[in-house]
């Protein structure tokens, strides 16, 4: 057996969020293995054994086998790869997405020449999830420009002698760039444009006979709602995603605009129903590709939504443990932010539950911190920092640095307009 270890910063990842979490909800250890044995359907071993496993789990001096990885995970309400994430290269999953051998000049020459050849579909299908992935990351403008450029390109093909599959699968592609473009368009503001692309990908996806690409609209529709805070329209939107949605990412997400959805409208039961439905879907589902991929749900989303939540419904310990797992898996080793977007949510969340505990220097440098970055989905940026913009006035109004803030706040929301 490996030796506990003492120094806190030696301990692993997972070991230091077992502790954060049991933390976060008031819990001692006992208290921890008896919600352990509570959600288990197996028979377990005594406290005093589960005990003793718990502190060298915490301590990270022993790793839980693959029933217990599952079985924590549920205890805490998230999915096993968010807890424990697989041991890949984000290099390694790249490479999953090259290779076709071809450059962008060859592919598009092929289209240029009529070549619909299964080499040239592939090609455009890694050229399709490409520009999915760098969704998290690439400045909207410039990835909307290259994404209406290639869907301009594929829409063009559609009109040429094309057999049944590939007439199939070119709409496919087309409507899953088109689902990218208008997302685009609704983070730069551009709501009407983004309402006409979504409904543009909703048609590509009926043509197809797509399921997939159809319940990403709906999702898409209930975002939209949910920003622009209708939140039975985001309610209605999803539960019609889920109809058409099968056992996939599209369903996960869905269940999270649902439980975003009631948060906002006070009801915790329908909150914590949602949000269960997504993690045990999530957890059914195996481990994306690229995690990158806009329209795959990784296993570290889900406490992206948890947090999102927990934040509305008060759960301030909750909500701020969450918010650092969000910052740290968005995050990669070199400090580099991956996923930024996820990020000023989760500075903007911090920022709240500052204020709620009247740290208002804190509350006031995290907000600001979440407006600073590049690459910005400003309809959900703003509709959570409409809510520490909220807390603060309501609680701090004659306070200079709160005045500053909300100054911030109002122009860019005058400009989003």
């Amino acid at each position: 057996m490996a030796e506990v270890l003492d120094a806190s910063e030696d301990r692993p990842v997972w070991a230091s969020r077992l502790r954060a979490e049991r933390a976060a909800r008031g819990w001692s250890q006992a208290d921890a293995i008896r919600a352990l044995r509570a959600h288990s359907r197996e028979r377990l071993p005594t406290d005093s054994t589960l005990l003793r496993n718990w502190k060298r789990w915490e301590a990270g001096g022993t790793e839980p086998d693959p029933f217990y990885k599952t079985l924590i995970a549920k205890t805490f309400g998230t999915v096993t790869a968010a807890f424990f994430p697989p041991q890949t290269s984000h290099d390694a999953d790249r490479a999953l997405f090259a290779g076709t051998g071809m450059e962008t000049l060859e592919i598009l020459a092929r289209v240029r020449a009529s070549d619909v050849s299964p080499s040239t579909l592939d090609a455009l299908t890694v050229t399709a999830d490409r520009l999915c992935c760098e969704y998290p990351y690439i400045p909207s403008e410039q990835l909307h420009t290259e994404g209406q450029a290639w869907l301009r390109r594929l829409t063009s093909m559609m009109d040429r002698r094309l057999t049944l599959s590939q007439h199939r699968e070119v709409l496919t592609l087309a409507g899953w760039v088109a689902l990218l473009v208008g997302c685009l368009e609704y983070d730069m503001g551009d709501r009407r444009t983004a309402e006409g692309t979504r409904r543009a990908a909703l048609s590509l996806g009926e043509e197809a006979g797509n399921s997939a690409v159809v319940a990403w609209t709906h999702e898409m529709r209930a975002w939209f709602a949910l920003t622009q805070g209708d939140y039975r329209g985001a309610i209605v939107a999803a539960e019609a995603g889920e109809e058409m949605a099968t056992s996939d990412g599209a369903a996960v997400q869905l269940a999270a605009q649902r439980a975003k959805a009631w948060a906002r409208l006070g009801d915790r039961r329908q909150v914590e129903t949602a949000l269960d439905q997504g993690r045990r879907l999530l957890e059914s589902l195996p481990y994306p590709a690229d995690v990158d991929h806009h329209f795959m749900v990784d296993p570290a989303k889900f406490d992206f939504y948890a947090m999102d939540c927990y934040r509305i419904v008060g759960e301030n310990r909750l909500a701020n443990m969450y918010a650092q797992e969000v910052i740290s898996s968005s995050t990669d080793p070199h400090g580099i932010p991956r996923k930024p977007m996820r990020i000023a949510e989760a500075w903007v969340t911090l920022g709240v539950t500052a204020a709620r505990d009247g740290d208002v220097e804190a509350a006031v440098s995290h907000g600001r911190q979440a407006l600073e970055g590049d690459r910005k989905s400003l309809p959900s940026l703003l509709m959570c920092s409409r809510e520490l913009a909220d807390t603060l006035a309501a609680n701090y109004p004659a306070k200079g640095e709160v005045v500053s803030y909300l100054d911030e706040l109002r122009a860019l929301t005058l400009a989003n307009r």
